[in-house]
């Protein structure tokens, strides 16, 4: 399948540079998946789709503040550099610009010294994997060096870091936010809880993926980067429960989609508590063992996202779903609106 058939044409000043002030006023577009028709709707309406006994499953992974700036020791020169994940100890394969200027054995300096790094491995892409030093605690540096890493489409400053967080983000590690979760308040979440419906969190750390586009004319040459996932006991006894009793099981983001199909397809549709590494790649031929519907935001064309977006309502509905929004005026992206696929 050539990749050249998930073009659309988007006008950049589409691409949301900053989030709504009121997280559940984006705009919702619900696809029918076995018909293919549309309802144009309000986020803060999402409970209105959804029934009780049926199950949002969120993704709980919190971004760190990756991108960090300094400077090669011996020249001064100024280095970038985007945490992608952590390896073993303080070994961290990272993404590096410029990268030629970073060989094996080269140090960088951050904030005056709080924190250097040494390479130790050169990899493809920009990527290496870098041993950091410093005293303390490494988050606690962190968040006095870092800066939020923001998508390489959105141009703007983000005033309140927070609003790249999702308001239920605990575990820290990803390089990116699972940005179909942005749209959701506590207040939110507390209505679709009173209305029976139940909420269940994974955790999937995302990676180096998320950066790298489509670089094959054919989809089945293209290979994901593996990300690390958890499931705990109890997120896995309810989803197992909701099933058995009928509910539907939705995810919330392609994340949460990747980490729910990686382990139903290894325990025969079950879920089990869990945690590994998931290099899954889903598109169009592919058999849903997990979810029933996903939230989503609008994405790249020819990216691996909307390839797994159309595998579960169909290449040719999501494109019209996109064709629609795009002169709809919808929003894309990371502070975009949000599409229900049910």
């Amino acid at each position: 399948m050539k990749v050249d058939l998930f073009d659309f044409h988007l006008p950049e000043e589409l691409i949301a540079q900053t989030p709504l002030l009121d997280r559940t006023s984006s705009r919702l577009m619900v696809l029918d998946k076995e018909t293919g028709s549309i309802t144009h709707d309000i986020f803060k309406h999402i409970r209105n789709y959804l029934k009780p006994g049926d199950c949002l499953v969120l993704n709980d992974t919190r971004v760190l503040p990756a991108r960090l700036y300094g400077a090669k020791e011996d020249t001064g020169a100024k280095i970038e550099v985007l945490l992608l994940k952590q390896q073993e100890n303080d070994q961290w394969e990272t993404l590096v610009k410029p990268a030629k200027r970073i060989k094996k054995g080269a140090k960088i300096v951050f904030g005056n010294g709080l924190l250097t790094a040494v390479c130790i491995e050169e990899l493809e892409h920009g990527g290496r994997i870098l041993d950091f030093q410093y005293e303390g605690i490494f988050y606690e540096v962190l968040d006095q060096l870092g800066e939020m890493p923001l998508p390489p489409y959105i141009k703007e400053q983000l005033e309140d870091q927070d609003r790249y967080q999702t308001v239920y983000a605990r575990e820290r590690g990803s390089a990116a936010a699972p940005t179909a979760g942005l749209h959701f308040t506590e207040e939110l979440l507390d209505e679709i809880r009173a209305a029976g419906i139940h909420i269940a969190f994974i955790t999937l750390h995302v990676g180096l993926g998320t950066f790298r586009p489509v670089s094959v004319d054919d989809i089945d040459q293209h290979e994901m980067h593996s990300e690390f996932y958890q499931m705990t006991e109890g997120t896995a006894a309810l989803l197992n429960e909701v099933r058995s009793s009928g509910g539907r099981i939705i995810s919330v983001g392609t994340t949460s989609t990747r980490t729910l199909e990686t382990i139903a397809s290894e325990y025969n549709g079950r879920f089990e508590a869990r945690s590994g590494w998931t290099d899954i790649f889903i598109y169009p031929g592919y058999e849903f063992k997990a979810i029933d519907g996903m939230i989503t935001n609008f994405h790249l064309p020819k990216s691996t996202l909307i390839m797994l977006v159309s595998s579960l309502a169909g290449r040719k509905a999501v494109l019209n779903a996109y064709e629609t929004a795009v002169q709809e005026r919808y929003r894309f992206f990371s502070f975009g609106d949000a599409m229900l696929i049910i």
